[in-house]
């Protein structure tokens, strides 16, 4: 065999290894059982299912939530599992939670510099997004906080659920009431005074704008990073499976986003909430802890650091 054959078949072995130890497709998960990434938070029920509305406002709203949902799922899963992260799984588990940071931030950090300036233009309001803005000053210190935290830590310090937690709660409220205050406001717009008139080119030129910037803004924030994050903590499920081919793309490129890109960090995925193929999924720590009590026999459940069993909000639905 030649070196460039040597070569081509030593990199087709190292990615065909790769795909199977670390690829969300290799991954054997099992539905929730009890608890599951819906809380504390509550999910964002979509403008369209709720109003069966099809205006371009109502329409980059529903989209909105289901971005939104994705965050949520993403922070509900960290919220859920940091008391039963052992240090063989620390490591992973606070990549995991930074991924979650980068995309809230970077898709903040893109609605003001983007999303909120073009739709102030097509209304010619700049007053739309008042609100919004001061909720997003509600919460993002708090994300700042959390970031900062998980980078501190390295291999010799271990990861505080205490801390952790207590950071989380600091903001869990507020970012709560934006994700689902923000879908809102945006649904809303349809009753601007200066909203284009359905089938009109302004219409049509509106529906572009959220469509674009849609596109972008998770795949800005990171492609082997923050993609798979995304594509695995989308329940495609949700709403009777309403939303099940969301965002539309052809199937074998959102199959590689998830299997194959999501290869890179793998083991980071084994903490999202939904399965390679967009089903729930059981949290791994929770899966674990109980097959330890299991063998154990009972322990008493982990706590937050006010004394609340985390799981334990799932009943506040």
């Amino acid at each position: 065999m030649s070196l460039i054959g040597t070569l081509a078949f030593g990199t087709a072995c190292l990615t065909a290894t790769s795909f199977f130890n670390y690829s969300p497709y290799m991954m054997k998960p099992s539905a929730p059982v009890s608890q599951w990434a819906d809380a504390p938070i509550p999910l964002v029920a979509t403008p369209q299912h709720l109003t069966g509305k099809t205006d371009l406002f109502t329409a980059g709203a529903t989209h909105m939530a289901l971005v939104h949902n994705a965050m949520i799922r993403g922070f509900n899963s960290i919220y859920q599992q940091a008391p039963y992260i052992d240090d063989q799984l620390s490591q992973d588990f606070i990549q995991y939670s930074l991924t979650w940071a980068s995309f809230v931030t970077s898709h903040h950090h893109d609605e003001e510099d983007n999303l909120f300036e073009k739709v102030s233009e097509l209304l010619d309001d700049k007053t739309v997004w008042a609100e919004t803005q001061k909720e997003h000053d509600s919460f993002i210190d708090g994300v700042t906080q959390f970031e900062k935290y998980l980078s501190s830590l390295s291999k010799s310090t271990k990861l505080s659920a205490d801390e952790l937690i207590r950071i989380m709660d600091s903001f869990r409220e507020p970012f709560g009431n934006h994700l689902q205050s923000e879908v809102s406001t945006i649904a809303d717009l349809a009753k601007h005074p200066k909203a284009p008139a359905e089938s009109s080119e302004e219409a049509a030129a509106a529906a572009l704008v959220f469509k674009t910037w849609g596109k972008k803004t998770v795949t800005k924030a990171g492609m082997v990073d923050v993609v798979p994050f995304f594509f695995l903590n989308l329940d495609r499920t949700f709403e009777n499976g309403r939303w099940a081919n969301w965002p539309p793309m052809p199937a074998p490129i959102r199959w590689i986003l998830t299997n194959v890109v999501g290869t890179y960090y793998g083991n980071w995925w084994r903490f999202a909430s939904c399965s390679s193929n967009g089903s729930p999924r059981e949290l791994l720590a929770l899966e674990l802890h109980a097959q330890k009590v299991g063998q154990d026999g009972d322990q008493k459940p982990a706590t937050t650091s006010a004394g609340e069993n985390p799981t334990a909000h799932v009943d506040e639905l």
